[in-house]
């Protein structure tokens, strides 16, 4: 990897093109060199990850609407279009980005990457594989494209913080979006560039999408990013051309969205001919909630044994305290001082980014689920609410320190939790990293990721349509059909969606 210095440049000042990060980006998307194994099974396995999730979520609202905005623009012309999750023929790719992508980040609970920002790198999935199927590439040429759209935003997110200047991480997601798909349609180096900086300057926006009463546009703010990338490498491959230098430019994204023209970012990309791994480093949630709850929801589960072994009873607590990193405490915690996340009556979108809602239930029921946990009803019982209000985080250095960590042994995204009861009785105990993290005591390979898919497509897709997608998936490299990638529902269960209202079209 080579470490590349970023900051803003004067108008005045003499910088090439070739030195601008964007130009570096598109640089690393041209490049021709092989995907390793390791990463093709690894993009296999986000694939799987991304049917499952969007199988538990195709008939919730926000879902809905969205693949309903898609089914109004059907595409005719044969050959071209993309598949719509959940519908069958052929529509505007830029608009099945959207419903795709929508459905996919709707219950939070496919892949990320946490460092200087966080991020959801299955995000980039959904506008890549529609712009692959609009342009009728094969299963080898979205390989590519993905593993460059993964490596692209893993790489931002290592080197430049958004959330500390209140821009919503979406903002690295256009540029790995357009980057990936430069390399899945075998795009030079300058139209690559410009959908880059086009893709950059419409898909920033402020981290209002997760803050105080989080709303449904949570889950289409990625989408929304990944429908933006696809227009500018459409705009790019016709010859318009970007802001640019848009990352260093005086007026431009670093001078005023982030820090201050004074500051400079440190960005590592693959040098010239060096594969394409940053999908490795990325990790996928057992649990549908937030992923700096994801190791203390195995936390609780543990703790809520320890204190039936000792004939503990969760209505004699105190206070809960989670002792946890500088991330968890202000984005998930107390520390964000959002009255929200300790209403029973919040968002389902708010209540899965409060560690205390989260850190309750999981130890009053040992065990969480993508749809029961949130229940309203489930929230609303006084006894959660009474042990929920007695949760709290603190910031301790030591976490924040193993969160930020460029040691895959030391980086962490835990907690400690001090328990202590009303007769002054303590228990505590930590979880560094999640049970299917990597390195955690169930890491998922190959087979967790089926068995996800298997649990959340019950019901909803049929056991032949799931055997007949996991078989096209795991042949991915082979596929010269990329519609085979997409999953239909029977009509009666679509007619159990949630209901929605007439829009524009």
């Amino acid at each position: 990897m080579i470490d590349h210095s970023v900051r803003t440049r004067k108008s005045a000042e003499e910088f090439p093109i070739e030195e601008h990060l964007a130009y570096k980006i598109a640089q690393v998307a041209a490049d021709p060199v092989e995907v390793p194994a390791e990463t093709e099974e690894m993009i296999i396995n986000r694939i799987i990850d991304n049917a499952a999730v969007s199988a538990a979520s195709a008939l919730r609202r926000p879902v809905t609407v969205a693949r309903a905005m898609a089914a109004a623009r059907p595409v005719a012309t044969e050959g071209k279009g993309a598949s719509v999750f959940g519908l069958q023929g052929k529509y505007g790719a830029e608009w099945a980005a959207l419903a795709n992508g929508t459905a996919v980040r709707e219950l939070d609970f496919h892949d990320t990457f946490l460092a200087a920002e966080y991020s959801h790198p299955g995000d980039n999935i959904p506008p890549i594989l529609a712009a692959a199927q609009q342009a009728g590439t094969n299963g080898k040429q979205l390989i590519r494209g993905l593993a460059t759209g993964y490596e692209i935003q893993v790489d931002l997110v290592r080197g430049m913080c958004l959330h500390e200047h209140k821009i919503d991480h979406v903002a690295h997601l256009g540029p790995s979006a357009a980057a990936g798909m430069g390399t899945l349609l075998d795009l030079d180096v300058d139209t690559i560039y410009q959908a880059i900086g086009q893709a950059l300057h419409t898909t920033t926006a402020t981290r209002q999408s997760r803050k105080g009463l989080i709303s449904s546009w949570k889950a289409f703010a990625p989408a929304f990013a990944g429908k933006m990338a696809m227009e500018a490498v459409d705009r790019a491959m016709r010859g318009e051309g970007a802001p640019a230098p848009i990352w260093e430019g005086e007026d431009g994204f670093i001078a005023w969205m982030l820090h201050s023209p004074e500051r400079t970012y440190t960005i590592p990309l693959p040098g010239p001919g060096e594969e394409k791994r940053g999908i490795l480093d990325t990790y996928t949630k057992e649990h549908s909630a937030e992923y700096q709850s994801q190791a203390p929801i195995d936390l609780a589960r543990r703790m809520k044994a320890t204190l039936e072994d000792k004939g503990l009873k969760l209505g004699d607590i105190e206070s809960i305290v989670l002792h946890t990193s500088h991330h968890t405490h202000y984005v998930i915690g107390t520390g964000a001082n959002d009255p929200q996340k300790m209403d029973p009556k919040a968002s389902r979108e708010t209540l899965d980014h409060s560690i205390m809602y989260i850190f309750a239930v999981a130890l009053e029921d040992g065990t969480w689920h993508h749809q029961r946990s949130y229940d309203p009803e489930r929230a609303a019982r006084p006894e959660t609410v009474a042990l929920w209000h007695k949760v709290s985080t603190v910031e301790d250095e030591e976490w924040t320190r193993r969160y930020h960590s460029t040691d895959p042994n030391e980086k962490a995204f835990g907690a400690r939790a001090v328990i202590t009861f009303a007769d002054g009785t303590v228990v505590d105990d930590e979880l560094a990293v999640a049970d299917a993290h990597p390195l955690g005591a169930r890491p998922f390979a190959r087979e967790q990721y089926i068995a996800k898919f298997r649990t959340l497509a019950e019901g909803i897709v049929a056991p032949e349509e799931q055997d007949r997608f996991l078989a096209a998936a795991e042949n991915l490299a082979n596929l010269e059909d990329l519609s085979e990638l997409n999953i239909e529902l029977a009509d009666d269960v679509l007619a159990t969606a949630a209901p929605i209202k007439e829009g524009l079209f």
